[in-house]
């Protein structure tokens, strides 16, 4: 199968390597070196531009930053959306807000394509292992087109619904990440303030109803003060930002996601908008 993707960032290069060892795959990147760096390491095919490595693609992937980025590489000047043959499969991992994506898919629509909103969860090394959970929006028909192709790096895969179902699922997979992290901070917070080996406090209490893939992750790095293992705390605001402008439209209630973003707010004043999400605990441990 022909494939085009777009966006080779710390997500999307894995996920473009992985569709190589099996398919004919085009890449693009804004920046043209990671685009190069890429074909070095992987084949295929590089692009100047979304439409041309769309151009005859059978489906397009894209992995790329916020609303505007993806509009960029959709329907701006050399999008992909004009590359694209009738009938092809636009398939959307990023993470964005719903408005954008009904936009988009009505474009296609109109256009003689499909469009299907597949953001993804798992971060970098979920990428990397192939091991990603990926939410999906969209037709049933253009699903299941897109499945096989996205199974390659998925540990699971699933159709949530019609279009913007899978972007209201990464909210809600955001939002209860953000209630995890700030309870796991505090937690470590406590186990230090308390003089308790904070490592042997995790081994016993993971084991019980206190455990996740929060803790299971991202303690010794917290512990370790460090705080460049995972997803950037600049992208969880702009993803929070989507679920409270969501909640402002369907009349969810979401206090402890709101007051979490302000916290995320607090570390990106202590200069760790680059951080990872874990730094909550460093917002604490500044308070004293």
């Amino acid at each position: 199968m022909k494939l085009a993707f777009l966006g080779l960032g710390v997500m999307g290069y894995p996920m473009a390597g992985h569709l190589a060892k099996t398919h004919d795959v085009t890449v693009y990147n804004r920046t043209a070196a990671k685009a190069q760096a890429w074909v070095d390491q992987h084949g295929g095919a590089m692009a100047d531009t979304p439409e041309a490595a769309a151009n005859g693609a059978d489906i397009v992937l894209a992995c790329v930053g916020n609303d505007d980025d993806l509009r960029s590489v959709t329907t701006g000047q050399g999008g992909a959306f004009a590359g694209m043959k009738p009938g092809a499969i636009f398939v959307d991992h990023t993470t964005v807000s719903a408005q954008v994506t009904a936009e988009l898919y009505a474009a296609a629509k109109a256009a003689g394509l499909h469009f299907v909103d597949a953001p993804v969860s798992g971060g970098q090394a979920g990428a990397e292992n192939g091991q990603l959970s990926i939410m999906c929006g969209g037709d049933q028909d253009a699903y299941a087109s897109a499945e096989p192709v996205m199974q390659v790096y998925a540990k699971l895969c699933r159709r949530i619904g019609d279009s913007g179902a899978g972007q209201m699922t990464k909210m809600c997979n955001q939002i209860a990440i953000a209630g995890l992290v700030q309870g796991l901070s505090e937690a470590l917070h406590f186990a230090q303030k308390a003089g308790l080996d904070g490592e042997a406090v995790v081994e016993v209490i993971s084991q019980g109803a206190a455990g996740s893939w929060q803790m299971a992750n991202r303690y010794q790095t917290m512990l370790g003060d460090k705080w460049d293992h995972g997803f950037a705390v600049d992208w969880m605001r702009k993803d929070l930002g989507i679920c409270l402008a969501a909640a402002d439209a369907n009349g969810a209630s979401l206090p402890v996601t709101a007051l979490v973003d302000q916290f995320y707010k607090d570390v990106q004043k202590l200069g760790g908008g680059r951080w990872d999400t874990s730094s909550l605990l460093k917002r604490l441990q500044a308070m004293g």
